[in-house]
């Protein structure tokens, strides 16, 4: 399989950030990694390779060296799981005449015009009377099929549509779910949906995050079919890197390790997010359960890597001017080496070095990335998890276009360097 195929179906399975760790979890224990229980005492194994689900929607895998050292090294990939869309909220359900439609609310920061008039799906996870009060029983869902619309005001109703109209998440943004019929109640229409898609009794159903996303499948276009254009590509482009540079590199004489966070949309402030000290406290584990001391875990943090990965801004053919003046990057470029004097994105010139000699010592194409002065840029999970790590840390990512939208787009061959990146520097 070609690693855009690859890519293609984790993004298509890729719904909810609960469904990307689930497929994240059967690729890995395909390749051989066993699971761990994250609240357990372990008994790791030279040699082997783990991996632990954490908080459903979140993952740490590792590989542990054969020959492992006095001191280990540490090396670290990352990204997240979690893309801008709608979510769910409790009591979503909205009448107007006999339309039903959910209320929602925005999670993280959507090009919410690109919403408009698509299939819609909803997948994510509901919570259900267990056989403990402090346990209550997790189903996945997945409806798989468009269930729900946006739809835009026609431009005989809204004649200045296309000179730029606010929009109102609140008022604009409620999708189109269903007609009430006598079938349908109007007060739990979506509950009563809900819990047949769970299998259960709607009394049954304590609560639910449930996110809507773009049903469309992704495509290549371009007359070479060069291009790739796909829902969720910010930021499964780094999943995908993440996941075959674990398993296709090999450990010797040290911990290798992917984190899959969740949240980074939301700014990574939960328990499973880039600031909370799930990481380090895995890692301590991790060396505790091999015999080692405090003071060699973290002489192994201060003397670790992380590879932050995260889409980039590929210059837009049509906006020009947006990009810095120098340091640009268009689709087909190879991977973006992303750099900020605020520090937004984690990168020194020590650690630029590390990851520029890699990409020249194994013919990988790429280029530095930095925004214009004059515009603020985004921000990645590398700067906050560098903080709270205290590791070197180099930020990079495919460069794409239209990021934010409910559909992207990409080059091919950028994913094929960034998986190329990703399995060298585990080897380097």
């Amino acid at each position: 399989m070609t690693i855009i195929k690859q890519l293609d179906s984790l993004v298509a399975a890729s719904v909810s950030p609960y469904h990307c760790i689930m497929a994240a979890s059967k690729q890995l224990s395909d390749a051989g990694f066993h699971e761990l229980p994250l609240s357990a005492t372990w008994k790791l194994i030279k040699g082997e390779s783990y991996y632990i689900n954490v908080f459903d929607s979140s993952l740490i895998a590792f590989s542990i060296g054969e020959e492992l050292t006095d001191s280990p090294s540490l090396r670290l990939a990352a990204s997240h799981t979690d893309w801008p869309c709608l979510k769910v909220k409790p009591y979503p359900e909205v009448t107007s005449l006999d339309y039903g439609k959910l209320n929602i609310e925005v999670y993280g920061g959507p090009l919410l015009n690109t919403w408009f008039d698509r299939p819609l799906s909803m997948a994510g996870k509901v919570s259900v009377k267990g056989s403990s009060l402090m346990e209550p029983k997790t189903i996945f869902v997945d409806f798989a099929r468009p269930v729900l619309t946006v739809p835009s005001v026609a431009i005989h109703m809204n004649r200045n549509a296309n000179e730029g109209v606010p929009i109102n998440a609140q008022v604009d943004m409620l999708p189109l779910i269903t007609r009430i019929t006598d079938e349908l109640s109007r007060k739990d229409f979506f509950l009563e949906a809900l819990a047949k898609e769970a299998g259960v009794e709607k009394t049954d159903i304590l609560d639910y995050e449930i996110y809507i996303y773009n049903w469309e499948s992704g495509s290549l276009l371009g007359l070479q079919e060069e291009f790739y254009s796909a829902p969720r590509l910010d930021n499964i482009t780094s999943v995908h890197a993440c996941l075959n540079g674990i398993v296709e590199s090999t450990c010797k004489e040290g911990i290798h390790a992917v984190i899959l966070y969740d949240n980074e949309e939301i700014g990574n402030h939960t328990k499973q997010g880039a600031s909370s000290a799930i990481t380090e406290r895995v890692l301590e584990k991790i060396y505790l359960s091999l015999g080692y001391s405090r003071e060699t875990f973290i002489n192994g943090l201060l003397g670790g890597f992380l590879l932050s990965m995260d889409v980039a801004h590929a210059i837009h053919p049509n906006h020009m001017e947006k990009c810095d003046i120098k340091n640009q990057i268009m689709m087909g470029d190879g991977v973006a080496i992303k750099l900020a004097a605020s520090q937004s994105y984690a990168t020194d010139a020590t650690s630029t070095g590390v990851i520029e000699g890699i990409c020249r010592a194994k013919d990988i194409p790429y280029r530095k990335f930095s925004n214009r002065s004059d515009i603020r840029g985004g921000s990645t999970l590398g700067s906050i998890s560098s903080t709270l790590l205290t590791m070197r840390t180099v930020d990079v990512g495919v460069p794409i276009l239209a990021m934010h939208s409910a559909r992207e787009v990409m080059s091919a061959s950028d994913q094929e360097a960034l998986v190329k990146l990703t399995i060298a520097f585990f080897q380097a």
